[in-house]
């Protein structure tokens, strides 16, 4: 939270305090963010919890250096974004005020194109990277990708790579890393769930508001529609495990019906996917899974 009286210059949540200096505020006057430093800066507001938007931050350091910015101007437009930020605004959390016209243009950009947004920032990075003789970004989760691929195919796959871990590190770190009905925080099992399918709905595929951090047993029972949920984002429980007797399901999912989930820090599970969930893929709706997602539905 920030202090009311320095709102603009100290930061404190859990996370330690920093300081603009008179030099760095004069810097950053006299050399305006561009529109690719800021994608970058999103790019990585989306990759870590809301406690890591710190000058401190090893990979804050990193993005710094990349695009010749000091490490507090970086942390210090992570903490802009935040004031965009519904969930975070919701919660009581005010972010760091100022944010500017080309601030609000990038999150509407991101908003407007997860999948193309995530690509081109992970290019330029990598583009950076070689720029400063640095080894390749090695990846977080490795999708099998044959030596002899080349060409198109391969670039399809390193494209599907990218998307992939850009929102499994999204949903993953806006739920501090903990299934949001279990309270599970083991990294390898968890899964960035998608509440309108992937295949469904291809503009928010990455958004992160299409996901929920869910453990693998509760990841494939929201997508077999066993579980989902209602308005005020308590846990729904599908007739066929309600009804179940077996003493696992007794035990560990039955008493979930009717919980609130554990909401993200920030990227608040948009209520109009959860509505599309409970209405084309809970059990109990009775309409099934097949109705697919026109480009209305979510406009």
């Amino acid at each position: 939270m920030f202090l009311q009286k320095h709102c603009c210059r100290y930061f404190r949540r859990g996370v330690r305090p920093y300081l603009v200096t008179g030099r760095e505020r004069k810097t950053m006057n006299s050399n305006r963010w561009t529109i690719d430093q800021l994608k970058l800066d999103f790019h990585l507001y989306c990759r870590l919890s809301f406690g890591q938007l710190h000058q401190g931050n090893p990979e804050v350091v990193e993005l710094a250096g990349l695009i010749g910015r000091t490490p507090s101007a970086v942390a210090m437009k992570l903490c802009n974004f935040a004031s965009l930020d519904p969930a975070i605004v919701a919660s009581g959390r005010k972010g760091l005020a100022g944010a500017s016209r080309l601030d609000r243009q990038v999150w509407e950009l991101f908003q407007a194109d997860w999948e193309g947004l995530a690509v081109e920032c992970a290019q330029l990075r990598q583009a950076l990277r070689a720029e400063h003789g640095l080894p390749p970004e090695e990846a977080d989760e490795a999708v099998d990708m044959p030596e002899d691929f080349t060409g198109a195919t391969r670039q399809v796959l390193i494209e599907q790579r990218i998307k992939q871990q850009f929102f499994r590190r999204a949903v993953l770190c806006s739920y501090a890393g903990r299934c949001c009905m279990s309270g599970l925080s083991e990294p390898s099992l968890l899964i960035a769930s998608h509440i309108v399918p992937w295949c469904q709905d291809p503009a928010n595929r990455l958004n992160p508001a299409n996901g929920l951090c869910l453990s693998a047993l509760h990841d494939r029972a929201f997508d077999q529609g066993l579980l989902s949920l209602d308005d005020d984002y308590r846990i729904l429980l599908a007739e066929p495990l309600r009804r179940n007797a077996d003493p696992f399901v007794r035990q560990v999912l039955q008493p979930l019906a009717g919980r609130p989930i554990r909401l993200p820090e920030r990227f608040r599970p948009d209520a109009r996917f959860v509505a599309w969930h409970r209405q084309h893929v809970f059990v109990d709706s009775g309409v099934g899974d097949s109705a697919a997602v026109s480009s209305g539905d979510f406009v």
